[in-house]
């Protein structure tokens, strides 16, 4: 089963969460909100966005590639979990 499947509920209810955020960005242009408004909503997305890519990496490298908690080779095991590391950073 895939780990998509299994985290249905949550991916899910992260997406509502960004569609309800794009939809206050649509509101805000509709409405001629100032740009420093509509800039922060767009930010806010972007954050959304890129912590739901970061939630979708790090399972598709532990479910797919390695489990840096359960794979008994240490070096292994150490650059699964450095990835996710800087994958994490990289997206903040």
């Amino acid at each position: 089963m895939s780990h998509t499947i299994t985290e249905k509920a949550k991916l899910l209810a992260r997406v509502r969460r960004l569609k309800g955020q794009m939809e206050a960005i649509e509101r805000s242009l509709e409405a001629e909100a100032g740009c420093a408004e509509v800039l922060q909503l767009v930010a806010s997305v972007r954050g959304a966005i890129n912590g739901l890519t970061v939630e979708l990496i790090e399972d598709h490298i532990v479910h797919h590639v390695v489990d840096p908690n359960r794979d008994a080779d240490g070096e292994r095991a150490k650059g699964a979990a450095d990835l996710i590391e800087i994958v994490r950073t990289y997206f903040k």
